[in-house]
């Protein structure tokens, strides 16, 4: 007998579905947990608390390197409820990480691929950049965008969680509580079968921006509100405008206020309607309004299908503090950027690839506790860029009056007639890798992501760095880069032999002297690495260098004590 008393979770993150066919999102089964029946706590090494596409990346993440956790979930389905929509553009270094857990091709075929973005100034064209022409997109193996609706991404995350194993998925559970102390964590979970307590040695709260978790712990937060309001309308067209990214500074057809123009999955355009600033959320969201609003844009005889609509405003905040003792923030409980760029669930999934490796490792033992504590001084340093990155944009789109408005003038003024001003135009800074420079478990040359890149197995078949990083199973990979001599392959035998890294040797046109080996015939492979010559390069689960060198020497065995906390160098 399922327990009445459990609410059905209420709508969240400021969206309300308003008007619209709507999405049809797949709904899971509940499952009565064990610890129910038991009477008693369960214990897990981790758990997952939230799944959306943060939680359940980092879900993926673990199942894939065969770690056993448990996710719970207040609702039954994928998206946010009232909110299915959510999150579209999906960059490169988040569909590389996609293609590492093996639903990128999912999220391929479903999704719209673009790579030219173009902002207007009314009618005028006033920037624009194709992102297959800038180098550092170029190389990879997966598109620097795909566009698509976040709860499908979610979707196949969960097929592919269920494929692989290791992650109990709990819909329906709710976190009520949370203690904890040196030995670990406690859960209360209400259910609709009941409530129950759960005992974990680490906790992750993925559950975004209404997270309780940081009132259980006390953690603060930096926050800045601002009032600039904006309506997304989800349509289908008869007539289909260009798949590019388009916007709209000034925008005639909106009251000369901002406008966004995407292509997603299923023929669905998202339309981005920035409102005034005291504008009512129930009237610039009701259908006739809506209507009008697009028939300006895309001309009366324009057939539309309204599929979803949902107003909002934008906030950013950035949690002072990751990690609070075994609980870990990421995803939006640890950050909110305004969505210019795509910086919000890309950053996330980083989050998440993150860490996961690092959980792994360290409660195998192969690495020390503080690799844990350099989460924060990664993914930290990472969410206040992408927070100042943002608002940077939101001033620009909603400036000021004062300086920020004539700055704006100036610079969309100067953009119609030179080229100079053309970068000064900020629509938004398109998220990319964030490099890590406070980190203490990098070395020297440490700290940048590395592409998915083409090279040659030994074989002379085709591979990918992602290839090569699913070959080392959650080990450093250590990538060495031209001749060895007879001492150098000695001392990586012996490094190989007692510590958690798996070495390669790469090799140009010739003669391997190791028998793991690869071809990088175009040099492809060593430029993501960032070396040149005869070089090595220390590379993460994440696909991040840890440490770069010359040598086969004490430098690189410190760099590898040092990349998994267990040196003196890897302190927080």
């Amino acid at each position: 007998m399922l327990d009445q008393r459990y609410a059905e979770t209420a709508f969240s993150n400021d969206y309300q579905f308003t008007q619209g066919s709507g999405y049809v999102l797949p709904e899971y089964p509940f499952v009565e947990p064990p610890e129910i029946k038991a009477g008693s706590p369960g214990h897990q090494p981790l758990v997952i608390v939230g799944g959306g596409i943060t939680g359940l990346t980092l879900a993926c993440c673990l199942a894939r390197l065969g770690m056993p956790a448990v996710l719970l979930d207040e609702d039954n389905t994928v998206g946010v409820k009232g909110a299915s929509s959510r999150g579209i553009v999906y960059t490169q270094k988040s569909l590389e990480v996609f293609q590492r857990l093996g639903i990128y091709e999912r999220i391929a075929a479903k999704g719209t691929r673009w790579s030219v973005g173009r902002t207007f100034a009314g009618a005028d064209e006033v920037y624009s950049f194709d992102m297959r022409q800038q180098r550092g997109f170029d190389l990879s193996s997966q598109p620097p965008f795909i566009n698509i609706q976040q709860f499908y991404i979610e979707a196949f995350l969960v097929d592919r969680i269920r494929e692989l194993g290791h992650v109990d998925i709990r819909w329906n559970n709710r976190v009520t509580a949370f203690s904890q102390d040196e030995n670990g964590t406690l859960l209360s979970v209400s259910t609709p079968a009941g409530d129950y307590q759960l005992r974990a040695d680490y906790v992750v709260d993925a559950t975004g921006s209404r997270t309780p978790f940081r009132g259980w712990v006390g953690a603060s937060v930096t926050a800045k509100k601002g009032d600039d309001r904006w309506c997304i309308a989800d349509v289908r067209f008869t007539k289909h405008p260009p798949v590019e990214r388009h916007t709209w500074i000034e925008a005639p057809f909106n009251d000369n206020r901002a406008v966004w123009q995407h292509l997603m999955a299923d023929e669905v355009w998202r339309i981005d309607y920035q409102m005034a600033p005291d504008a009512d959320p129930a009237y610039v969201s009701r259908e006739d309004v809506v209507r009008e609003r697009l028939a300006r844009q895309f001309g009366p005889e324009t057939e539309v299908e309204i599929v979803w609509v949902g107003p909002y405003a934008y906030r950013s905040e950035c949690i002072d503090q990751m990690c609070h003792g075994r609980l870990f923030f990421m995803g939006d409980s640890a950050k909110v950027v305004s969505p210019f760029g795509a910086r919000g669930g890309n950053t996330g999934v980083s989050d998440a690839d993150n860490l996961s490796w690092k959980l792994a490792a360290v409660l195998r033992g192969r690495a020390g506790r503080k690799l844990l504590e350099s989460y924060h001084a990664e993914r930290h340093e990472a969410a206040q860029q992408n927070v100042r990155v943002t608002n940077r944009t939101a001033r620009f789109l909603r400036p000021a009056d004062g300086v920020e408005r004539l700055f704006r003038s100036a610079t969309i003024s100067l953009a119609k007639q030179h080229v100079f001003a053309r970068h000064l135009v900020n629509t938004g800074r398109m998220a990319v890798a964030n490099p890590y420079t406070r980190s203490p478990c990098c070395a020297a040359g440490g700290g940048l992501s590395v592409q998915n890149v083409a090279l040659q197995w030994a074989d002379g078949s085709d591979g990918t760095v992602n290839d090569l990083i699913g070959w080392a199973g959650g080990d450093l990979l250590l990538l060495v880069f031209g001749d060895l001599s007879a001492a150098a392959r000695e001392r990586l035998r012996a490094l190989a032999a007692s510590a958690p890294v798996r070495v390669v040797q790469v090799v140009g046109e010739g003669r391997p002297q190791a028998l793991e080996h690869v071809r990088d015939p175009k040099g492809h492979l060593q430029g993501a690495c960032h070396v040149f010559g005869h070089a090595w390069a220390l590379v993460r689960p994440d696909a991040y260098v840890a440490a770069t060198g010359e040598s086969i020497d004490g430098a690189l065995v410190k760099a590898v004590g040092t990349a998994l906390a267990l040196t003196e160098g890897a302190t927080a």
